[in-house]
């Protein structure tokens, strides 16, 4: 009779490890539907791709979004409590690497901390090639709540207004600040249909700022398949296939005219350990030449 009930748990123990191996992963992250971000599909695709290097290691997995209206902070606070979401990617911090554990990959090569600005189109004559940080400090910049730039930002002298990023191109607009520095390959995107916006030619302000992806910390499993599907493809160069060809990122330091702006390197103090490591990978950052 006990040889029979262990070899029945045996056996049932058996099928809930085969099951659980089969088993289809399911990764939720947020999806706005009020407010929706074209750029967003950068990361959504290469998740799928990093997801898709390791189903051999990991099994079949499914990426759900979760349509709800978020910022991101409430995002993070989400991921923490493991309730509603499972994965997100934003610029890290220290603070935001101790609620949450990032993947220690540079998702966009850095591209986040190449800022150049929108502003109001008819005042391009205030932005010259020969203006000093001095005065550029001087101009009412704007940046989002809870955003790593803003700190960032703030800790190098910049006088910074802060809101909510749905509402900035009308702030602009409206003269509550003066110009909005964005990641290198967002601003076009944003001001189609805006005519009274233009993207600024002349200048761009650089610091380290790495997009990482982040988990709950006990999310091991999830951890470790995002560390290992990134590490493959960076060995294998399809990340920085997928970098180049992307609809996103592609050609952009030639659209922005990178080479013919006047460039000021800021320092970023939120950045921890761990992160300034990654600055000795040269593979990881984008190449610009100046």
């Amino acid at each position: 009779m006990m040889c029979f009930i262990y070899r029945q748990i045996l056996l049932i123990s058996l099928l809930v490890c085969i099951n659980f191996a089969n088993a289809t992963e399911i990764i939720r992250y947020i999806k706005s539907k009020e407010y929706p971000d074209p750029q967003q599909s950068y990361f959504v695709d290469l998740l799928t791709l990093t997801l898709d290097t390791t189903k051999a290691e990991y099994g079949d997995f499914k990426l759900q979004s979760v349509a709800i209206e978020m910022a991101q902070g409430r995002t993070s606070l989400m991921i923490e409590r493991d309730e509603l979401v499972d994965i997100t990617w934003r610029m890290t911090s220290k603070e935001l690497e101790q609620k949450l554990q990032a993947i220690y990959f540079p998702l966009l090569k850095g591209l986040m901390g190449h800022r150049i600005f929108i502003i109001r189109k008819n005042e391009q004559s205030r932005f010259t090639k020969n203006l000093s940080i001095e005065t550029l400090k001087k101009i009412h910049l704007g940046q989002g709540h809870n955003w790593p730039d803003s700190d960032i930002l703030l800790a190098n002298g910049f006088t910074v207004i802060k809101g909510y990023h749905i509402y900035f191109l009308e702030m602009l607009k409206k003269g509550r600040f003066d110009f909005y520095p964005r990641g290198l390959h967002e601003p076009w995107l944003e001001i189609i249909n805006k005519p009274d916006l233009a993207v600024e030619k002349n200048l761009m302000i650089k610091y380290p700022a790495p997009m990482f992806f982040f988990v709950n910390k006990k999310n091991k499993h999830l951890q470790q398949r995002l560390e290992s599907g990134l590490s493959k493809l960076l060995d294998s160069g399809k990340f920085e296939q997928f970098f180049i060809n992307h609809s996103i990122t592609a050609g952009i330091l030639t659209k922005a005219k990178v080479n013919s702006r006047t460039v000021f390197e800021l320092q970023n103090p939120l950045l921890s350990k761990q992160t300034k490591e990654l600055l000795k990978d040269k593979r990881l950052w984008i190449k610009v030449n100046k």
